[in-house]
């Protein structure tokens, strides 16, 4: 930090365990990982390149490469590894992995109907090969899974391999954990911490508001993802208690 404040509350160092900023990488070019990197590789733990943008982006070599450089972890968005499994190309997936270097990858079935045997088996199978991420929830803002649902899927996928579970919310954070207004489903959330270690929870947080409630409730070193490159540095105000939405959260009278 560029000098000294009172009362500002401790933050985990990376590599982190807890305290994750999940970055996502929605189709940026070069030149632009280059100038994020410049100000939020400090507090960026892992990028996720958001659902199959992988497939169409020019010099993703190359990209992988700057934020290898920069220390920050990479996966492919969990679409892309359901659009290899629904056409049977499971296998080939895994070799794309290879190929690329991925030491992550995320596995969910957001967009498609997977019994929770089978998913959990691939992620089996990718904790032998790479990180597993695995994410719970449905992209279909009509399908609401109860509490006891998210817990049980979570409590299974964490058992079957995955580093970390996500709680699903797209990158407009409208469905899942949220209404389609954005407005937390605070009961589920306050429950699922009731069953699940906090973390091991990445939470898909893209709006600040949203962001805001997660570090009120779980502290500041809250585990969130979905985060836009140019919002870091203002998650990490928010954080440390240093914007006005948190302002008094960390001060003692």
């Amino acid at each position: 930090m560029n000098y000294h404040l009172n009362q500002i509350p401790d933050r985990t160092a990376k590599p982190r365990q807890k305290g994750l900023t999940m970055v996502m990488d929605k189709g940026l070019s070069l030149r632009q990982v280059e100038d994020f990197l410049e100000t939020g590789a400090d507090y960026t733990d892992i990028v996720k390149l958001g659902w199959a943008t992988s497939y169409v982006t020019p010099n993703l070599k190359e990209k992988l490469a700057l934020y290898k450089s920069a220390g920050i972890p990479v996966y492919f968005g969990g679409t892309l590894f359901e659009a290899f499994y629904i056409r049977g190309q499971f296998d080939d997936y895994r070799r794309v992995l290879d190929e690329y270097g991925m030491e992550y990858a995320e596995v969910s079935d957001g967009s498609i109907e997977m019994e929770s045997d089978i998913k959990c088996e691939l992620i089996r199978t990718l904790a032998t090969q790479v990180t597993v991420l695995s994410e719970v929830g449905s992209k279909d803002e009509a399908k609401i899974i109860p509490p006891y649902k998210w817990i049980k899927l979570m409590r299974m996928e964490l058992e079957a391999g995955a580093w970390k579970v996500i709680g699903e919310a797209r990158e407009g954070g409208n469905v899942g954990l949220f209404r389609s207004s954005g407005e937390v489903r605070q009961g589920l959330v306050e429950e699922i911490l009731t069953e699940i270690p906090e973390e091991k929870i990445i939470w898909e947080a893209p709006q600040k508001s949203q962001q805001v409630w997660f570090v009120k409730l779980v502290g500041a070193n809250v585990n969130v993802g979905n985060i836009a490159p140019q919002e870091v540095v203002s998650l990490e105000t928010i954080r440390l208690g240093l914007r006005g939405d948190t302002f008094d959260h960390f001060l003692t009278k």
